[in-house]
């Protein structure tokens, strides 16, 4: 059911969300653009500019590890000042209020973590880009003191083991995380309402997901500003700004 008015719209979601007793989150891009994080498919976006280097580029070439790190700084000062915005806020109050359990995301900016919401509830399919770690003893770097010293001597960081050191992100060509892979289709399983937000829902495995809740019982609502491929089995659909829908959740 596709709902075209944000009034009729948040009432019905509202309604859901009180019925519920276990309710997760699945959230794309289209959460943080109003925080003024790009988004990776719009026309003119940032990252067609600054596209990720590929795992197996990263691993093989030292001069690929460099650009790597030279990209992600420049895209990382395009949003350095980015903060949670409504839709953070919302899901991070109910999380708090216990209507919600969880937050499976697919954005790497930690604008969840930022808005609240405490780490063992969020679960991050393609990683977070706000830190590094060690490829191979996954020791945990801060980026501050990486670009310091990239920006002295040009060169990819390396870990005090010699591992390579990485933005804690997946890339492209890289395995999914085990853990948080498991640990979303837990959740995706044992919930009664899915609410996907912000995503275009093309990405997989990450986008199977809503799909597998829908099929496991779940009531599935998406919420986003343009159609996605599952609309056709979402019990509600709320196409338009994300923040205008989910904002009276977070008073």
């Amino acid at each position: 059911m596709i709902v075209p008015g944000v009034d009729e719209g948040r009432t019905k979601l509202q309604s859901l969300v009180e019925a519920t007793q276990y309710a997760v989150a699945f959230t794309g891009a289209g959460i943080s653009t109003e925080c003024g994080v790009p988004d990776f498919r719009s026309p003119g976006s940032p990252w067609l500019k600054n596209p990720p280097i590929e795992f197996s580029d990263f691993l093989r070439d030292p001069l690929m590890r460099e650009e790597a790190w030279r990209r992600k700084f420049v895209m990382d000062d395009l949003y350095a000042h980015a903060k949670p915005g409504r839709g953070h806020r919302a899901l991070a109050q109910l999380i708090a209020s216990g209507r919600m359990n969880a937050i499976i995301t697919q954005n790497i900016d930690g604008l969840h973590q930022a808005s609240g919401v405490p780490e063992p509830r969020v679960i991050e399919l393609h990683g977070n880009g706000t830190y590094a770690r060690c490829l191979s003893c996954e020791r945990r770097y801060e980026l501050a003191d990486i670009r310091r010293d990239f920006e002295m001597t040009g060169a990819a960081p390396e870990c005090a083991c010699g591992g390579y050191v990485k933005s804690a992100t997946i890339s492209f060509g890289q395995s999914m995380p085990e853990m948080a892979m498991r640990r979303a289709e837990e959740e995706t399983l044992a919930c009664d309402l899915f609410v996907a937000i912000g995503s275009s829902l093309v990405v997989y495995p990450a986008a199977g997901f809503p799909l597998a809740a829908k099929r496991h019982g779940a009531a599935l609502v998406i919420v986003n500003r343009e159609a996605t491929p599952l609309d056709d089995f979402a019990d509600l659909v709320l196409r338009g700004d994300i923040g205008d829908f989910l904002e009276p959740f977070a008073a």
